[in-house]
């Protein structure tokens, strides 16, 4: 095993802030395409099925590397992971720019997934290794996703309702950006123990897909994982669909309005971490299904009626059960394990997570189809609102807390 350098001072607190932005960087470049979602479908004439399948390669696409390469950053250490990561995701914007049709829209979608699912679980432990104390870097796993899905959905939004050449300067940003942050992580110290494979057979089995976590963590970690799954699909909800909800039901044409309606969810979802992260997390998850619940119930009821006041206000709501389900869920699981075992219990939980957010929404756009878009999304409304409920349930039955002395292996600098 190598040791891994321990960053202090302004060493550690530049490497802290570029995995972060890393983080929030690559949750942006997700949700960026989808206020296009409807601007494509009038430029290239597909249905809402084939805009299902653009949301579903990117989903697939990013599974499969997270149970491929998921956990590769505890062998090779989290920096080459995440510089590869950021190079290919630079390279998706590229492909996204350039796309003359729906087909080569799926091809970024992938490279976009490839990227986003190999840097996610190196992105979340480097973050916890380079937290300056113990409350911030599950802050931070939480703080940044929920942002950059806001702010890039958002930003999105106005690029393409008021800025010139609407398909190009989201993509171009969000490129930029993860070019200058593969630069800068060159000038971080690795903090990974990088254990690396004991011969070549090793680390080709270890591409094969897998997801686990340690024996000893599994009890806490399966009373945990169902909160996060409602919280998940409520997102997918929002990213596959969102857009043409509010075009279809509300009658609102407007890319800022559908980016809105996206970035009110996780904006309150940013708000509640952040307002969350220090509180008791069995009780901070069983108060984010409430709100979840609650949110959605508002949500259904301006489906039902047409408010979309009423519609804005309860994704508001949801977003921040979704934000307090998100910070408390993930402190507990950012303290199971050891650290050369984080990489991949962070892997498996994006794993799960990212199953609930797609194979949901993939099932919903079917549906639509067949029932409608507001029956569907009626109906969606009220799955996922039952699941948080239960979640909750659970948790409180159960109690999981964070294991203080897993928190404790992860080294604190000394002041500067």
């Amino acid at each position: 095993m190598t040791a891994p350098v321990q960053p202090r001072g302004r060493i550690r607190s530049f490497g802290f802030a570029v995995v972060g932005l890393g983080a929030f960087t690559l949750t942006a470049s997700s949700s960026a395409p989808s206020p296009l979602y409807p601007v494509y479908q009038q430029m290239w004439g597909f249905s809402a099925a084939m805009l299902t399948v653009v949301f579903a390669v990117y989903v697939l696409a990013l599974l499969a590397a997270l149970v491929t390469v998921g956990s590769l950053s505890d062998h090779v250490g989290r920096r080459p992971v995440i510089v590869t990561a950021l190079l290919l995701l630079a390279a998706s914007m590229v492909v996204f720019i350039a796309s003359p049709g729906v087909g080569w829209l799926i091809v970024a979608r992938i490279l976009q997934g490839l990227a986003v699912g190999a840097a996610t679980s190196a992105l979340a432990a480097a973050v916890i290794e380079m937290q300056p104390n113990r409350h911030i870097g599950p802050l931070i796993n939480t703080a940044a996703p929920s942002l950059g899905l806001a702010l890039g959905a958002a930003g999105a939004g106005v690029l393409v309702q008021f800025a010139p050449f609407p398909a190009v300067l989201s993509y171009a940003v969000v490129g930029v950006l993860a070019v200058v942050l593969a630069v800068a992580l060159i000038f971080v110290p690795e903090t990974s123990p990088s254990v690396g494979f004991p011969s070549r057979r090793d680390a080709l089995r270890s591409l094969v897909p897998s997801a686990s976590v340690p024996r000893e963590v599994r009890g806490r970690y399966q009373v945990i994982l169902p909160s996060l799954m409602s919280a998940w699909a409520l997102g997918g909800l929002y990213m596959s669909l969102g857009p043409s909800i509010v075009d279809s039901v509300f009658g609102i044409d407007n890319r800022l309005a559908a980016g809105l309606a996206i970035g009110t969810l996780f904006t309150a979802g940013t708000v509640a971490a952040t307002t969350t992260a220090r509180r008791d997390p069995h009780r901070i998850v069983i108060l984010g299904a409430v709100l979840l619940a609650t949110g959605l119930a508002a949500v259904i009821t301006a489906l039902l009626t047409g408010w979309v006041a009423v519609y804005y206000a309860g994704t508001a709501v949801a977003g921040f059960g979704w934000g307090s389900t998100f910070v408390a869920a993930m402190g507990v699981v950012g303290s199971l394990g050891r650290p050369h075992e984080r990489g991949r219990i962070f892997a498996t939980t994006f794993v799960v997570c990212y199953f609930a957010f797609s194979v949901p929404a993939m099932a919903a756009g079917v549906a639509a189809g067949s029932f409608g878009l507001m029956s569907t999304a009626v109906g969606y409304g009220v799955v996922v609102a039952v699941l948080a409920l239960v979640a909750g349930v659970g948790v409180l039955v159960r109690k999981p807390k964070p294991d203080s002395a897993g928190m404790r292996e992860v080294p604190v600098p000394a002041r500067s």
